[in-house]
């Protein structure tokens, strides 16, 4: 099969040949360093490899921190960096001096230093990829312009371009800043959602003394800027805050050539630039460039398959990171195209993270102008996008509003964190970002303590929902086969599982209900409504007489939670809701209140007792009216994410997309109840089970409980925070919140047996897990913790003082 790469001028012709150089693999996400540290040995081997040369300098990159917080979070990047293995250390503003003479460090609180960071001639590396392309035999034309892929039955079959038709079945959507109208020109479109800002950067002539070509780039991001050596002199530039987005109109080859010059917009810029380096006042600026970048709505690029088309793939959107992840990237999207799956997860990068909802051009033209500040804002735990709110919200929204609600977004959706009571300072709660103890701290307490002593009831309506209906049996077998647990359940049951991969990964994690022998109703986290409707879509065969339909729409869910659920429900429906009349995990229709045809659900997604009510979307406020009427004399009250995500934590509930993905199965996160092998017939994922059973596990899901971390004083854990096992390092955290019930934090992670000779996985047993002395690392500094593979069942009884309390387990969830 031959490989065919079009280019509408020349290779390197757009922002590539205006590309700063910088090659960094400091990142905030575990997959974008270890993409930036294949990229940088993919660069360095080039020139041996093509005989092109690439400009290869290892200069290394100082980070600089201004702020303690700032610091904060480069220690916590400087952690991660170390375990996989890139070199990198916190060092103070006299080391920054030493290494930088030119600098002016006395505003700085200390740095962060990457010693293997590079700088290369960005179209000199894409000749280079494309002369060792060419010699392994692709194709490469240049001034051939694509005008649409041709698409048949949902499946790439060809591409249409000013030079006639190339017949092919896969298709890679590389367009930078292109790619979305490139992706609209298909008989059926695909989204792909990114926008062009402008980017300045200035070129000095050489310093009386030129640079050296291994000085250090320059990192300065409280001052928004970068700089490296150029020729002997200055190359800087920087993300202001008031970014200029272009082309929202479409595509304009002019205005491209016709970048201005804007040196009122860079000023800002410039006077960062001249405080860092004061010796540059009397330097001559050679000029200022314009160049066009590319961003997405969450910062992170575009890669993967398209949810509509098969065979139509995408690799753009990098956010002014284009060489740096470059190399990393190609690769990953070649195994996808090769194997399926790419050899590490990738969800946070996946196309299909996003839905049709974040492709208008209004949206995206106001959300990069909040991106692109954003890459150099200091970002802290649980902060949340600014513009394109308020897309998607349900019919509570107002309400909730009106009662304090707080709110976050997930795939476009309005959810609350938490509620401000009203004599709570509003002011200083939203202003007050940390890495410490958060100011709802005592808010999402008093929610907690609620669901556990009273009732609470949570806004979760945005969790996808699919119904899957057939005339005969077709519904249940295929449902079999797409799912590992056996949902050949009496109807009105509720199953826990989850779609696997060939791997027995997961690539989702649900409920199902069968609400009659024909109909299904399956609920997914917010995030799996394209992925999760793609994989089905993908797998289900061509039947008139199978129908799937997503209904997230239709319903407004309740999550009714804490003791007196049962209390509140049985007064609004006249129907006995104890546990022998309504057992744990049921689904029966009911009326409550007035309303008829309310899904009501024995389960809360907490190991909380209470129930889910799915109620149609009419209904919804009657219903929620109703509930917080009657809950009145049970001490009801709202509650947020927030209170959920601690509930759950402390009972060892993974999520997907936070602690599984698509190499996580169910053996690893002791879910092998959830799993039934033996349910008389083939399931996708079950022979690799199957085989994982016979051999055992490489990783295991753990529990661990932070022993000498003081909450109010230490720095809290969130996710990320390298696990180390007798002083050496087994894994990562995948998330973490504070436990009020155990009055300690609790981090949910992922334990592996590295081999201390080879450094080769090895099988991690119970007896492994059990006889570890863990700690965790917080930005640099380690806690103690204590390893659970099973959640804790309660303090003991009578409180003693906090460090003596015995944490025992509960065998069996």
């Amino acid at each position: 099969m031959a490989e065919v790469v079009l280019s509408q001028k020349w290779l390197a012709a757009g922002s590539t040949r205006f590309c700063a150089g910088i090659l960094s693999t400091a990142r905030h996400l575990t997959i974008e360093q270890k993409m930036a540290d294949y990229s940088n040995k993919l660069y360095h081997q080039l020139e041996q490899e093509t005989g092109i040369q690439t400009g290869y300098v290892r200069t290394g990159s100082i980070f600089l921190a201004q702020t303690q917080d700032r610091l904060i979070s480069l220690k916590r990047i400087n952690s991660r960096l170390n375990v996989i293995g890139i070199p990198s250390e916190i060092i103070s503003p006299k080391k920054v001096a030493e290494l930088h003479p030119l600098l002016n460090v006395h505003d700085l609180v200390g740095a962060m230093h990457v010693p293997e960071d590079a700088m290369v001639s960005s179209a000199d590396v894409a000749l280079a990829l494309a002369t060792a392309a060419s010699q392994n035999g692709v194709q490469i034309y240049d001034r051939t312009s694509v005008l649409h892929v041709i698409v048949k039955k949902g499946q790439v079959t060809g591409v249409e371009t000013d030079k006639g038709q190339i017949q092919c079945q896969y298709f890679v959507n590389c367009a930078g800043q292109w790619a979305y109208e490139l992706g609209l020109s298909n008989e059926e479109p695909v989204s792909i959602p990114l926008h062009a800002c402008e980017h300045f950067y200035l070129l000095t002539r050489p310093l009386e003394t030129p640079l050296q070509s291994n000085t250090p780039t320059i990192v300065d991001t409280d001052g928004r800027i970068y700089i490296r050596n150029w020729q002997g002199g200055i190359l800087s530039g920087g993300f202001e805050k008031n970014p200029k987005p272009i082309f929202t109109e479409g595509k304009n080859q002019l205005e491209i050539q016709n970048l201005q010059e804007d040196w009122d917009h860079f000023e800002p810029l410039l006077s960062s630039l001249l405080r860092r380096m004061p010796q540059l006042e009397t330097l001559e600026i050679m000029k200022l460039v314009n160049c066009p970048e590319t961003f997405t709505p969450d910062m992170r690029c575009i890669m993967g398959e398209s949810p509509s088309v098969q065979g139509y793939f995408v690799l753009a959107g990098m956010n002014s990171a284009g060489l740096s992840f470059g190399g990393g990237a190609g690769k990953y999207l070649a195994e996808w195209m090769m194997h399926g799956y790419p050899s590490e997860n990738v969800w946070e990068l996946d196309l299909k993270r996003f839905g049709a909802l974040q492709s208008s051009r209004t949206f995206l033209r106001h959300r990069v102008m909040e991106v692109m500040p954003l890459l150099y804002d200091l970002k802290v735990p649980r902060w949340d996008f600014q513009t394109g709110r308020q897309l998607r919200t349900s019919p509570l929204y107002d309400r909730l509003d009106a009662q304090g609600a707080r709110w976050m977004e997930k795939h476009g959706f309005e959810r609350p964190k938490y509620f401000v009571p009203p004599d709570k300072d509003l002011l200083a709660l939203e202003q007050s970002k940390t890495f410490y103890k958060p100011d709802w701290f005592d808010i999402v307490e008093s929610e907690v303590k609620c669901c556990k002593e009273a009732v609470c009831v949570i806004d979760m309506s945005s969790f996808t929902k699919f119904e899957i209906t057939s005339t005969g049996d077709q519904a249940l077998e295929i449902l079999q086969y797409l799912f590992s647990n056996d949902l050949d359940v009496p109807v009105g049951h509720i199953v826990h599982t989850g779609m696997l991969n060939e791997g027995g990964g997961y690539e989702n994690d649900c409920s199902i209900a069968r609400l009659s022998k024909r109909s299904f109703f399956m609920i997914s986290p917010t995030d799996q409504q394209v992925h999760c409707w793609a994989w089905l879509k993908k797998h289900m065969p061509q039947d008139s007489n199978l129908l799937l339909e997503d209904v997230t729409w239709k319903y407004t869910a309740l999550n009714l939670i804490g003791p007196r659920a049962v209390d509140v429900l049985s007064e609004l429906s006249y129907a006995p809701m104890t546990p022998d009349h309504f057992p744990s995990l049921f689904c029966k229709e009911m009326s409550v209140g007035y309303a008829n045809g309310i899904r009501v659900m024995s389960m809360t997604h907490t190991g909380e007792p209470g129930f889910m009510l799915y109620i149609p979307i009419e209904y919804a406020l009657h219903v929620y009216n109703e509930v917080m009427s009657v809950g009145q004399k049970y001490g009801i009250r709202n509650a947020g994410y927030y209170a959920l995500r601690s509930l759950r934590i402390e009972k060892f509930f993974a999520f997907w997309g936070q602690d599984l993905n698509t190499l996580t199965t169910p053996l690893e996160c002791g879910r092998e109840s959830w799993v039934k092998l033996e349910k008389g017939m083939d399931f996708i994922g079950r022979d690799a089970l199957l085989q994982q059973k016979q051999n055992g596990v490489y990783k295991r899901f753990t529990m661990f409980i932070l022993d000498d971390h003081d909450t109010d004083l230490d720095l809290w854990p969130w996710w990320g925070e390298p696990i180390y096992r007798n002083g050496q390092y087994v894994g990562k955290t995948t998330s973490s919140a504070y436990s009020y019930t155990l009055e300690r934090h609790v981090c949910l992670g992922f334990v592996h047996n590295f081999s201390e000779d080879t450094g080769e996985e090895q099988v991690v047993t119970t007896d492994f897990i059990n006889r570890g002395e863990y700690e965790i690392d917080i930005a640099g500094h380690r806690f103690q913790a204590k390893a659970k593979l099973y959640p804790v069942a309660s303090l003991v009884t009578h409180k003693r003082r906090k460090d003596d309390v015995e944490l025992s387990d509960l065998h069996g969830k």
